[in-house]
C-alpha cells in the first residue's frame, strides 16, 4: 500500500512539472529559462513609384521578400502627378518615387514627407526610340527638330503633368519649337509606358522616352538628350510623414540603396545615387 502511494506521488509530481514547462513554454522561454525568438509582425507597405520603374521595383520587392518576410509590399505604378493627386487626395501610401524632383518638392512644401527620409534615389536619361527597323530613317533630336518644324514626322511624346512630357517641353524650348505649332505632329501617352508602347507597336515614327524603357522594351536608341537639353533626370524617394508604419518604409528604402538593389537598377541603365 505505501509502495503505491509512493508511486501515486510521483507521478503527481512528474504531472506538475510538465505543467510548469508547458506554461514556460507559451510565455516564449525553453526548458532551461531562456527565451525563445517570436516572429516579428506582419506588415503591409503602399509604395507609389513612377510607372518608368515597373520591372525593376517588381524584382527588387521579390528580393528583399528574402530579407523581411514578415514585410508584405503593395506597389502602386503609374505617372509621377497622377500618384501626386492621388497622395494629396488622401490615398494610402507610405513611400512615393517620383521621377522628377517637382512632385516631391509639392509633397515637401505641404510637410507631407517624413522629416529626414528624402533622398535622390536614381538618375535616368531621356532618350530618342524608334520602332524596329527605324522605317523614318532618324538619325538624332537635331533632325528631329527639323522634321518636326517641317510638320514631316510623328512622334509620341508624354503627357504636360507627367515627367517624361516636361523633359520633352524642356528638349522644345532647347531647339525653339513651339508645342502649339507642331500638334499636328504629335502624339500623347499618359505616362511613359503608354509613350513606349506608341513607339513598340509603329504607331509612331519615334518616341521620346527614358533609357530604362526603350531598354525594357527592346527599342533602338538613336540620340540621348544632354543635361543643357532637358536637365538631370532624378528620381528623389522619401518615406510619407502619413505612413502608419515609417520605420519599416524606412528599411525598405534604405535597402534600395543596397548593392544588390544596385545590380537590380543598373541592368536596365539607372544609375543609382545614393
Amino acid at each position: 500500500m505505501k509502495k503505491a502511494l509512493s508511486l501515486l506521488l510521483a507521478l503527481s509530481l512528474a504531472l506538475s512539472l510538465t505543467a510548469c514547462g508547458s506554461n514556460d513554454a507559451a510565455d516564449g522561454q525553453d526548458a532551461s529559462g531562456g527565451v525563445t525568438e517570436t516572429s516579428a509582425e506582419p506588415v503591409e507597405l503602399t509604395v507609389f513609384a513612377a510607372a518608368s520603374m515597373t520591372e525593376t521595383l517588381d524584382q527588387i520587392i521579390e528580393q528583399y521578400a528574402s530579407v523581411a518576410p514578415e514585410v508584405t509590399i503593395v506597389p502602386s505604378y503609374a505617372s509621377s502627378g497622377d500618384l501626386l493627386t492621388q497622395i494629396q487626395e488622401g490615398a494610402v501610401c507610405d513611400l512615393f518615387i517620383s521621377a522628377a524632383p517637382t512632385q516631391m518638392d509639392a509633397l515637401d512644401e505641404e510637410g507631407a514627407l517624413l522629416e529626414g527620409s528624402r533622398l535622390d534615389l536614381l538618375e535616368n536619361k531621356v532618350t530618342l526610340a524608334v520602332p524596329e527597323g527605324n522605317p523614318k530613317g532618324i538619325e538624332d533630336f537635331d533632325q528631329l527638330a527639323q522634321l518636326l518644324d517641317s510638320g514631316s514626322v510623328l512622334l509620341a511624346i508624354g503627357n504636360s503633368d507627367v515627367p517624361v512630357g516636361q523633359y520633352t517641353q524642356k528638349i522644345f524650348s532647347y531647339y525653339g519649337l513651339d508645342e502649339a505649332a507642331i500638334a499636328g505632329c504629335l502624339t500623347y501617352g499618359s505616362d511613359v509606358k503608354e509613350v513606349t508602347t506608341h513607339v513598340s507597336e509603329g504607331v509612331v515614327d519615334c518616341g521620346i522616352i527614358y533609357a530604362t524603357d526603350a531598354f525594357s522594351a527592346g527599342l533602338a536608341v538613336v540620340d540621348e538628350a544632354t543635361a543643357d537639353m532637358c536637365g538631370q533626370v532624378i528620381y528623389p524617394a522619401s518615406v510619407l510623414a502619413a505612413s502608419q508604419h515609417p520605420d519599416a518604409a524606412q528599411a525598405f528604402l534604405d535597402h534600395l540603396s543596397s548593392e544588390d538593389a544596385k545590380t537590380v537598377f543598373e541592368s536596365v541603365g539607372f544609375t543609382p545615387l545614393s
